[in-house]
């Protein structure tokens, strides 16, 4: 390991039993994970010459971002050595006339938002959390609520700097707009969470934000009623910015846990909608027009909502799984369906939560049909949930397959979801998928037990 003291110096290296716990433990995995050794990179050619130096001494690598995960991506479990990319942090260049900005893959989504709202510009996907580093949602292709209209990770991404485990340096993608020249090997390494090549500079794409956005939360009785609004929204001229659907459980533990008040009160299920625009008549005539389609599908109750009120009901919203994580241990999950199976599918799940014996909360972007679940513990012993919770697994994402979805919308397969998506992927495409992995990863040296 003194090469790596030579690459990274003294500072920048812990090796062994130094490597602190939140590097070797998840709270998804009751095991504790191997690393050889820790390092923190800030140069292209440091990562290059690790690279190098690993497959010289056969040793494996793991990028990590901020730790935001949770498939346990990037858990070590064969002593790999994990590289820590968050002293690659830096903002390297704006480009005004292109609307591209130039980041290290360390740079925290924050740090991207601050910096280009101060310009005058927006960068959409907007995931569960802002520490989480652009490297790391770029790895997993990560989405947000903003997705319905703007789409997720991979539509913002012109361009990347990429390091295989051979130590070449490699870019992918195009700073123009338009590339019909060849394969796109950029849409390859987003999404493959480490497994491909290591992600050294990324180029954004920018958009200019719209002047006026506003919300409606509407309350419905029935889940079925929120899926048919749901579908007429996206079949009208509203073009919704955001669509999120919770249960009135759900913002119950997040009012417990921050103390703030939800503004409606008789519903059981809820549909949470934003629109924008640059014409205050025109986002407000579209809101109306989504009042008048949830008025066909039996809402109970809604409110528009004030910029404060707007702004409580979101941290409400975004806090439900902080809040079920302060009273008990759960299982977070992600599939994605078509959208006109959500109501059939949450109805499943609750209907194996009485068969398993399990509580579940559900929520997620009725938009585009990412369903996330939280597997409550409770007071379950530890050896019950491991065993009942595995049968809810296998059973939900077989389930999930019938209906022609995914294990995951956004999350990524990382080593929790890896043994359901080997069970349910068409076997002729993971042929094809590991294929594509030995190209640039002959001897597995990447991520290796991963994904696939």
């Amino acid at each position: 390991m003194q090469k790596l003291i030579e690459i990274f110096g003294n500072e920048r290296v812990v090796l062994g039993t130094a490597i602190p716990k939140v590097y070797l433990e998840t709270p998804l995995l009751a095991q504790k994970g191997i690393a050889q050794a820790l390092v923190f990179p800030k140069t292209t050619q440091e990562v290059q010459d690790l690279a190098l130096y690993a497959k010289e001494q056969q040793y494996h690598l793991i990028p990590r971002g901020a730790g935001t995960g949770v498939t346990g991506a990037t858990f070590p479990v064969k002593g790999e050595i994990l590289i820590d990319f968050s002293q690659m942090n830096q903002i390297t260049a704006f480009d005004e006339a292109t609307r591209t900005l130039f980041v290290e893959p360390g740079v925290t989504l924050e740090e991207i938002q601050t910096f280009v709202e101060a310009k005058g510009y927006l960068y959409p996907p907007d995931p569960g959390s802002n520490k989480a580093t652009i490297g790391g949602t770029v790895a997993t292709n990560a989405g947000g609520m903003r997705a319905v209209k703007y789409g997720v990770t991979r539509n913002y991404v012109r361009q990347m700097v990429v390091v295989l485990a051979s130590g070449e340096k490699m870019t992918v993608g195009s700073l123009t707009e338009k590339n019909s020249s060849g394969y796109d090997l950029k849409d390859l390494f987003i999404g493959s969470e480490g497994t491909l090549g290591m992600i050294i500079e990324i180029a954004l794409r920018l958009v200019v934000p719209p002047k006026i956005t506003q919300s409606l939360l509407v309350g419905f009785d029935h889940l079925s009623d929120v899926s048919k609004t749901v579908n007429a929204l996206l079949s009208s001229a509203v073009n919704p910015t955001a669509l999120e659907f919770f249960e009135e459980e759900g913002i119950a533990y997040s009012q417990q846990l921050l103390g703030l008040s939800f503004p409606l009160k008789q519903s059981k299920n809820y549909l949470l909608l934003t629109v924008d625009g640059n014409q205050r008549a025109d986002v407000e005539e579209r809101l109306e027009q989504a009042l008048a389609l949830a008025d066909k599908n039996q809402r109970v109750e809604y409110r528009h909502l004030s910029d404060e009120v707007e702004a409580q009901v979101w941290k409400l919203r975004g806090a439900i799984v902080s809040g079920i994580e302060a009273v008990t241990k759960q299982e977070p999950l992600d599939i994605v369906v078509p959208i006109d199976k959500i109501t059939e599918t949450i109805e499943k799940i609750k209907q194996m939560g009485q068969t398993y014996d399990l509580a579940t909360i559900t929520f997620g972007h009725a938009g585009d049909g990412n369903i996330h679940v939280c597997i409550l513990k409770n007071a379950m012993t530890d050896d019950r949930w491991k065993k009942q919770l595995a049968l809810f697994l296998s059973e939900l994402y077989h389930y999930v397959a019938l209906q022609k979805g995914l294990p995951s919308a956004e999350h990524g397969i990382g080593l929790l979801k890896k043994s359901y998506f080997l069970k349910e992927i068409d076997p002729t495409v993971l042929t094809y998928l590991r294929q594509i992995k030995a190209v640039f990863d002959p001897e597995n040296r990447l991520n290796p037990t991963k994904m696939m």
